[in-house]
């Protein structure tokens, strides 16, 4: 079984992913380990923030390994902001029962309650060097665009209105 995890950044989604690997031994690829990797190898001239660039080079290389999992019986977690909304026109019927989706979105009432929590809970797996960029607005317009996006294209999502789930499996 695959896992896609998508979301907006700080929605939990490596913590998810970890969790998920803790929980099912199932191996997980960090779509932000392997941007990283591409950028400062100097694979790949982009900076860090630019979304939409970075989605069309770095989910071709996803959808690929995702397809050798496939192929090879494996279990796979991929998590990121780089997983496109339209993901499911790239694989055929019997390929997408094989796949699992969630977007993890948190609501506007949410962001607007626990901002300084969700900031707080940025680095519980991984450690951000700089996260100036994550402010109310853009988590805010961020989230809001996810949840149009994954409602327009039928997406299964999470929405994150009271508090953060302790548990949340696939």
């Amino acid at each position: 079984m695959i896992y896609l995890i998508a979301g907006p950044s700080h929605t939990g989604k490596t913590l998810l992913a970890q969790k998920l690997l803790e929980r099912h031994h199932i191996p997980y690829l960090s779509l932000d380990h392997l941007k990283m990797g591409l950028i400062r190898s100097g694979t790949i001239a982009l900076s860090p923030t630019e979304d939409e660039a970075l989605t069309a080079v770095l989910w071709p290389i996803a959808r690929e390994m995702v397809r050798t999992a496939l192929e090879n019986r494996q279990s796979l977690i991929v998590e990121g902001c780089y997983i496109p909304y339209r993901w499911q026109q790239d694989f055929s019927p019997e390929e997408r029962a094989e796949i699992r989706y969630l977007c993890l979105v948190m609501s506007r009432d949410y962001l607007l309650r626990h901002f300084t929590r969700v900031r707080q809970y940025a680095n519980v797996v991984e450690h951000r060097l700089d996260d100036s960029d994550f402010t109310l607005d853009t988590a805010l317009t961020d989230n809001a665009e996810a949840l149009h996006q994954c409602r327009l294209h039928r997406l299964p999502y999470l929405l994150i209105e009271n508090e953060y789930p302790r548990e949340i499996d696939l």
